[in-house]
């Protein structure tokens, strides 16, 4: 299972112009890992506490939930 690297996560957000943690974070997981797949990217989330915390903070319980807020994101 990949774990959050989270010291490249705080470089990655350094040069982000993007103000959510959340929307930073999704965006380095898809850089960084190469993953686009929001159950890949939900599994990584869900494993790891910090994660844990902002799936939880944006009512996201499985990967579905994951894809429709990519969408809602993608869509403005």
């Amino acid at each position: 299972m990949v774990k959050i690297n989270w010291d490249e996560y705080k470089i990655f957000k350094k040069h982000s112009h993007k103000d959510d943690n959340f929307t930073i974070l999704l965006d380095f997981i898809k850089s960084y890992y190469n993953m686009t797949s929001p159950m890949d990217v939900y599994e990584i989330l869900a494993v790891d506490d910090i994660g844990q915390m902002m799936l939880q903070k944006r009512d996201i319980v499985d990967a579905e939930d994951l894809e429709r807020y990519l969408f809602k994101l993608s869509n403005g």
